[in-house]
């Protein structure tokens, strides 16, 4: 039987855990590429930390890359030095940092890649960047930027998140210059910063806090400023392990957006009154998200986006009780800066950077001079707004769409294989993790990747052998 050459392109959790689960569950020849830079290979942007206080948002016990031995994760911690002591109860209720969480992903890689060894499945990285795709036939070609020209029976686009969108401001020239940082995720951008002037940081959700701890680290002593259209509305887990199942109770398989949202508001208030804040109860909610996303009319979903977005996040994203706290006394000690408003201009005068921005709460212009500009307003999702990225060439030729959100990429929730315009999925180009946003809107904590991964490394493999019993499989030159 010849081999099913499959590629996958990005490396980091959803790509590396797509790949183990094919090796674990293969039991045909296979050849397996992922294209990825070797820097990130495993961790992908998201647990590539360049710092021990840059921790995860849910407990470790929640962790593990395998659905079915949800004690893995904990399991290789103990195994760890320095944890090897530890209680695995109070382990499992902890924040980890996420550089660790990168290690257990290499490792894991590492006892798969061995295993592949052992079952002749070839396993092939190729430190490049993707800038083109095509489709022919029954093979899908990949032109990557060393020059490279590969192809490959099925492709698996794992991408996950995108750089931010550089804010519009008068003078768009601005975000040459070299004290803008429009990666927050590298440590070069906390690394040597002038100390005569404070930071400006762009946005104040989960990655302004990482920025802020990553500034402290490195040394910087200046005040840090950071500015959003609605402040700081961060909060920590206040409530682990405390589960409510009364708002589940009273579900519905079919509930429009307004009645949903009622319903949370009468369950808040609910726990209120026994002095509980609103999250457990949106995290009853949580399992359940995605069919309602779907139910929801593309009007319905537009709503949520202009209203109840930010709420939802909010109440999603939280942080580490020990790292709010040290927010907060960062604010209390005039250190740290929050700003609620919106910026107008940002002028670069060489040692400095003049910045324009208009106060919500004062209802005034200010400007304010910063050595230091970063970054932090979340990924950007909209492909037409990315230059050189290999999707926006796709969505260019019509081999994939995005939602009407523009929020990810249309697919099929069950296979997972792309959608172009017309709603025709693509045979043998498929996607999962944050891509899936416009999908399924949840789709980018490890609970729903390792499950899409499970079930995307099994279409793939019983479509396979479907193949190959009524045909001769096409081999990639």
């Amino acid at each position: 039987m010849p081999s099913l050459n499959i590629g996958i392109v990005g490396g980091g959790f959803s790509g590396i855990i797509t790949a183990v689960q094919l090796i674990q569950k293969a039991e045909i020849p296979l050849v397996i590429s992922i294209i990825n830079e070797r820097e990130t290979l495993c961790k992908g942007i998201a647990y590539n930390a360049y710092s021990d206080k840059h921790l995860l948002n849910v407990i470790a016990g929640k962790m593990s890359a395998f659905a079915d031995k949800p004690g893995h994760f904990i399991d290789w911690v103990l195994r760890q030095p320095g944890y090897k002591v530890m209680d695995r109860t109070l382990l499992s209720n902890s924040f980890l940092p996420r550089r660790l969480y990168g290690q257990y992903l290499c490792a894991l890689w590492a006892e798969y890649t061995e295993l592949a060894t052992q079952k002749n499945i070839q396993i092939t990285i190729l430190d490049a960047t993707v800038l083109d795709l095509e489709i022919h036939d029954d093979l899908v070609s990949l032109w990557l930027d060393n020059d490279q020209h590969v192809s490959f029976n099925e492709i698996v686009i794992a991408t996950g998140n995108h750089l931010p969108r550089n804010p519009a401001i008068a003078d768009m020239n601005f975000y040459q210059s070299h004290n803008y940082y429009g990666d927050p995720w590298k440590q070069e951008a906390v690394c040597n910063v002038d100390e005569h002037y404070p930071v400006l940081i762009i946005g104040n959700g989960l990655t302004m806090v990482d920025t802020v701890l990553g500034l402290l680290e490195s040394g910087f002593k200046q005040d840090i400023y950071s500015i959003s259209p609605n402040g700081f509305n961060i909060l920590p887990h206040r409530h682990n392990g405390l589960t409510y199942t009364k708002l589940t109770e009273e579900l519905k398989d079919s509930m429009r957006l307004t009645d949903l949202v009622a319903l949370v508001h009468k369950h808040v208030k609910a726990v209120r009154e026994f002095g509980v804040t609103a999250e457990p109860v949106i995290d009853s909610l949580r399992p359940h998200t995605q069919k309602f996303w779907q139910s929801f009319t593309d009007e319905e979903k537009l709503l949520f986006m202009k209203r109840f977005r930010h709420l939802w996040g909010v109440a999603r994203h939280r942080i580490p009780l020990h790292t709010h706290d040290k927010l907060q006394q960062l604010r209390i000690e005039g250190k740290l800066h929050i700003v609620s408003g919106r910026l107008l201009n940002m002028t670069d005068r060489g040692d400095a950077v003049l910045v324009e921005y208009n106060d919500k709460k004062q209802h005034q212009r200010k400007v304010l001079s910063v050595g230091r500009v970063i970054n932090c307003t979340g990924p950007e999702t909209d492909l037409m707004l990315m230059p050189n990225n290999f999707l926006k060439n796709c969505l260019l030729k019509n081999i994939i769409a995005q939602d009407p959100l523009k929020l990810g990429i249309r697919a099929d929730t069950h296979t997972y294989q792309v959608k172009n315009k017309e709603g025709i999925c693509a045979a043998n180009v498929y996607t999962i993790g944050s891509n899936l946003k416009g999908e399924l809107w949840e789709s980018t904590a490890v609970n729903e990747l390792r499950s899409q991964a499970d079930k995307l490394a099994s279409t793939i493999l019983q479509k396979y052998i479907r193949v190959a019993a009524t045909t001769v499989l096409p081999q990639p030159v």
